[in-house]
């Protein structure tokens, strides 16, 4: 089993002029203006030397092969033009573990790179690309000859191509931070995550503090912004980390975010005015935390074993909130044959706790229109309140556990044990982040029925939970927020 350290922030932006140049009709609105980015970027130095500064494709490509023990290559600030048949080739490039090569803009956002493609990277190691514009015509892959590739502060419009990915990583250690996936409305991922072979995953791939917006793709399927995996990879473990993302107007797919691997974790993300929700599609193991996702189409959908989903807010979105998925398999082993693979597997042995589910068109729902039912699934202290639709049911479901539920709205219960909930109004009120929360008076205070200390110890906002937990993702506190739902300020190229 491969476990390695990731390389995080290994780039934070240099301290001079940060503006992103901005495509026609390309969205970035809510970005703050450069001068007010410029302001809140911590001035640092532009990785580590030795240094050299190059002006074209040709003295950057000589560039990379002569600084073999790491550094930084600081490229000027233009547009470049990589010629065809000619990318900039980073084959068995890298630096060491402690002291990576770093190839970055003069400023983040200043260099533009046009072309069929830009970087090529197989047997690449120990590298940061950082502060670049790619507007390439072919997708950019990280092969899995490549381990501990970061790719940081980089805008990505490319070529809005039919069928063609942005991004392919299938290389371990790979880091993806503050950096802007958009503009797209044609079949196509914004960032997938594969591995080698057709059955194993890229290992402790770090995806955090992106910007994906504007997916327009008016398909029902092959739009996703993040995609961790496919179904013959479905029992390979990825330990991938999710978090701190933010998905607005991404609109190409179903599911925002969908798993077909295996142990992963998805937190402290936000979707906002997004068709997509978070899917765990195939795969066991999964934990879904601390997720704001508002004013949306969709919320979680689960299939597969043993996930935790745990401390999310789903409010206002336009389909039902939870989705517990009945299968075609009772589970998906090692060996089967690959038209059972693509199969659904029925949930099994999946904790639902903490969540705060209100406004939407449904609140926690079992699947029937498969032959095998979701099985004992764990369902406590969730505030779930709603007016349409129907609150919780799972009519086929079998070993249920229903306990300390909060239920309240028009919307009928549905067919949970009157044991496992309370009908009473949790008193909710909107925040400023057009968030629904509890407040001093709310029966949702130290409501809890469970310990739900050996699943999580904070609530959606990092604040401690002490004691009997607070029913639902929020627990009232006088401790200052950790976390918050994202805003384009916090993410992407210019983010602090």
């Amino acid at each position: 089993m491969k476990r390695r350290t990731f390389i995080l922030s290994a780039v934070a932006g240099a301290a001079a002029a940060v503006t992103i140049p901005q495509q026609a009709g390309a969205a970035v609105l809510g970005r703050p203006s450069a001068a007010s980015a410029r302001d809140r970027i911590a001035p640092m130095l532009p990785g580590r030397g030795p240094y050299s500064h190059v002006s074209s494709i040709a003295e950057l490509q000589t560039a990379v092969r002569a600084m073999t023990k790491g550094g930084t290559i600081i490229v000027a600030d233009g547009t470049y033009a990589v010629p065809d048949g000619a990318p900039i080739d980073l084959t068995g490039v890298g630096g060491r573990g402690n002291k990576p090569l770093t190839i970055m803009a003069a400023t983040v956002g200043g260099v533009t790179l046009t072309g069929a493609q830009s970087f090529v990277f197989d047997g690449t190691h120990d590298l940061v690309i950082s502060g670049f514009v790619f507007t390439q015509s072919t997708m950019i892959e990280v092969l899995p000859t490549c381990n501990a590739v970061t790719f940081s502060r980089n805008e990505f419009r490319l070529s809005d191509i039919e069928g063609m990915h942005f991004m392919m990583v299938r290389a371990d250690n790979t880091v993806i931070e503050y950096n802007h996936f958009h503009s797209k409305s044609t079949l196509g991922l914004f960032l997938g995550i594969e591995g080698a072979n057709s059955t194993e995953m890229a290992e402790n791939v770090h995806i955090h503090h992106n910007y994906f917006s504007d997916h327009s793709f008016p398909g029902d399927n092959g739009g996703e912004p993040i995609r961790l995996g496919v179904s013959p990879r479905a029992l390979s473990s990825a330990y991938a980390i999710v978090e701190y993302n933010l998905f607005e107007r991404t609109n190409g797919d179903p599911e925002a975010i969908s798993v077909k691997s295996s142990d992963n974790t998805v937190r402290f993300n936000t979707f906002r005015d997004s068709g997509g929700g978070i899917v765990l599609r195939h795969g066991n193991r999964t934990r879904v935390e601390s997720n704001h996702i508002i004013r949306g189409q969709r919320g979680i959908r689960i299939y597969g074993n043993d996930h935790v989903i745990v401390n999310n807010y789903i409010g206002e979105t336009a389909d039902t909130a939870v989705v517990l998925g009945a299968g075609t398999v009772r589970d998906h082993y090692e060996g089967e044959p690959a038209n059972s693979r693509n199969k659904n597997d029925a949930v099994d042995r999946v904790r639902v706790a903490l969540n705060t589910i209100v406004g939407n068109a449904g609140g926690i729902s079992g699947e029937t229109h498969r032959p095998i039912p979701p099985a004992d699934c764990v369902i406590v202290d969730n505030i779930i309140q709603g007016d349409a639709g129907t609150l919780a049911s799972v009519p086929t479901g079998t070993g249920f556990t229903w306990a300390g539920n909060i239920l309240w709205g028009a919307a009928p219960d549905g067919d949970l044990p009157a044991s496992g909930f309370t009908r009473v109004d949790p008193l909710l009120a909107r925040d400023a982040a057009d968030v629904l929360r509890i407040g001093s008076g709310s029966p949702a205070v130290n409501a809890g029925t469970q310990d739900h200390s050996a699943f999580v110890r904070d609530d959606i906002d990092g604040r401690k939970r002490t004691g009997a937990a607070d029913v639902g993702a929020h627990e009232l506190g006088w401790g200052h927020a950790k976390r918050e739902p994202l805003t384009p300020e916090d993410v992407g190229p210019l983010a602090c």
